[in-house]
């Protein structure tokens, strides 16, 4: 009720606001209306012009200062540098060229803004000048292809690795389930028809005739060991989700009937990240807002919320229902000793459905 009444009270301010604006109008008996613009127009045109280029300039900067801390630390993984390298030379490149192109058209607006009396010079054609502005941007957009072609090849390139982990992502409205091959390192069969065998057991629909499958894992929280190669294996039962690890700068679409995969070399554990210095003020800050925010809950009758500790994520990156906000798993980087003694405690599939 009270937004319908702020709403309608906002509309009866424009409409007064409207008319003054008619009554005021209609008070200028004297004044000639035309659809030319004259040396005032100009003037003031070009005047709003400069002042949007200090504008713009003025809010970008804002943006830094004020907002810089909230993108993502450094990376997690060891192709994580490379992939930061490349976006950032691509935004020093946009931001450079941006600045210099929008600082030229506003102020050209300005200078060359319309005066009585004052012509046009008609300028046909600069061979040279055009050849310039033609050859550096194929040169600088062909080499920052050709950087983003080989990074790219470089981190999607999956190869044959006998010491890697393999790890089955399973995709599903609105949860994540992780399967690890055993020790054979082979990820069993599986499909979703599979699903609703040992009463509801079966969590990933793994073949019980493939005795390859027999030995997996099949977990809700992931666990990786640091400074160990992990390809991951990624599926979906159900609709087009996307497998997104943003602090490992990795991220693959899982498809209903098929296979995609992804690998990956973790080289910051969960407690090394946590006391990373940039992380440390990150979470500092997240705890700030949430201690305002369990004020006003707590003087509500809600309860307060709890601190947040950092944890890496493995997010969903496609929007695939009602709950897609919710569709995250918690993923513990640790030493390959506190991840062997993990491994160690969790069941197999086989003695999962004995």
């Amino acid at each position: 009720m009270n937004v319908l009444l702020i709403f309608s009270v906002l509309i009866l301010i424009a409409i007064a606001i409207w008319q003054v604006a008619k009554i005021f109008e209609l008070s200028q008996g004297k004044k000639v209306y035309t659809q030319v613009a004259d040396d005032n127009d100009n003037n003031l045109n070009g005047k709003l012009m400069l002042g949007f280029l200090f504008f713009i300039y003025g809010i970008t900067i804002f943006s830094f200062v004020s907002y810089g801390d909230v993108l993502l630390p450094k990376a997690a993984s060891e192709h994580g540098s490379d992939y930061d390298n490349l976006m950032w030379i691509s935004f020093a490149i946009i931001f450079f060229v941006q600045t210099i192109t929008q600082a030229l058209l506003h102020y050209f607006s300005y200078k060359y803004r319309g005066e009585k009396g004052k012509k046009a010079l008609f300028y046909a054609d600069n061979d040279r000048l055009e050849a310039i502005w033609t050859i550096i941007p194929v040169i600088v957009l062909a080499g920052l292809i050709l950087y983003g072609l080989y990074t790219w090849t470089d981190i999607m390139t999956v190869e044959e690795n006998d010491e890697a982990l393999v790890v089955e992502l399973y995709a599903q409205q609105f949860n994540w389930k992780a399967r690890y091959a055993g020790e054979d390192g082979v990820l069993g069969d599986a499909n979703v028809r599979f699903l609703q065998d040992f009463e509801g057991r079966n969590l990933v629909g793994i073949d019980a005739t493939d005795p390859n499958g027999f030995d997996d894992v099949v977990v809700q929280e992931l666990h990786l060991p640091v400074g160990r190669e992990v390809i991951f294996k990624m599926r979906s039962q159900d609709v087009l989700h996307s497998a997104y690890m943003p602090f490992f700068r990795a991220q693959m679409n899982c498809v209903p009937g098929m296979i995609t995969e992804f690998a990956f070399t973790p080289n910051i554990t969960s407690e090394e990240m946590r006391l990373d210095p940039e992380m440390v003020a990150k979470v500092k800050k997240i705890n700030k807002i949430r201690a305002e925010k369990s004020k006003e809950l707590t003087a509500q009758g809600d309860t307060a919320l709890d601190p947040y500790e950092f944890d890496f994520l493995l997010l969903c990156n496609k929007i695939c229902g009602a709950s897609h906000y919710n569709m995250q798993m918690k993923i513990i980087v640790e030493t390959p000793e506190a991840f062997a003694q993990w491994m160690a405690e969790q069941q197999t599939f086989a003695e999962v459905i004995q």
